[in-house]
C-alpha cells in the first residue's frame, strides 16, 4: 500500500527530501500561492504548526502556480515572502504542478486518495489533505476551509494516533 513515505520532494532551498521523515507525525500537506484570496490562510497554517507540534503536527507546504498565475516568483522569492510576511516556520518545498500530466507524483497519490467535487483534480490554492501518523490520507479540505476549522479534526488525529 502506497503511503506519503513513498514520496520524495525539493525542499524550497534545493535539498531532496524523504517525506518518510515524516512517519510518526500527523502532516497537513497544502497547496500555496503568494498572490491569491487566500493568501492569508499562511497565517493560520503557521498557527497550527506552532499550536500543534509538540504533539506532533507538521505542516508541508508546495507552492503551485497553476491557478490564476498567483504564485509567479521563484523558489527564493516565495521563501522571503512566507517568511517575511507570514512568518512561515513549517516546511515549505519547490514550487510543483499539482493537476495535469506534470504533476509530482505525491500530489497525484494525493488526488486517487481523496478525490474532490472536480473528481480528483484539485480546484484552487490552499486545498488540504489530511494525513495519519502511518501515512495514510484521512481527509480533504476544499481551499476555503480555514486552518481554524481543520484544528478539531487534527485534535482528534492526534488525540486518536497518539504516539
Amino acid at each position: 500500500m502506497t503511503s506519503l513515505a513513498d514520496f520524495r520532494a525539493r525542499s524550497i532551498d534545493g535539498r531532496e527530501v524523504s517525506l518518510s521523515d515524516y512517519l510518526g507525525q500527523v502532516v497537513l500537506v497544502v497547496n500555496t500561492a503568494s498572490q491569491c484570496g487566500l493568501t492569508p490562510q499562511y497565517e493560520g497554517l503557521e498557527k497550527l504548526y506552532r499550536d500543534y507540534a509538540d504533539r506532533g503536527l507538521v505542516v508541508l507546504g508546495f507552492p503551485c502556480d497553476q491557478f490564476g498565475h498567483q504564485e509567479p516568483g521563484d523558489d527564493a522569492s516565495i521563501s522571503d515572502f512566507c517568511s517575511m510576511n507570514y512568518g512561515v516556520s513549517f516546511p515549505m518545498f519547490a514550487k510543483v504542478e499539482v493537476n495535469g500530466d506534470d504533476a509530482h507524483p505525491l500530489w497525484k497519490w494525493l488526488r486517487d486518495e481523496k478525490r474532490g467535487i472536480l473528481g480528483g483534480a484539485i480546484k484552487w490554492n490552499f486545498t488540504k489533505f489530511l494525513v495519519g501518523r502511518d501515512g495514510q490520507v484521512l481527509d480533504r479540505y476544499a481551499p476555503t476551509t480555514t486552518p481554524d476549522k481543520i484544528a478539531p479534526d487534527i485534535e482528534k488525529v492526534l488525540a486518536e494516533q497518539a504516539a
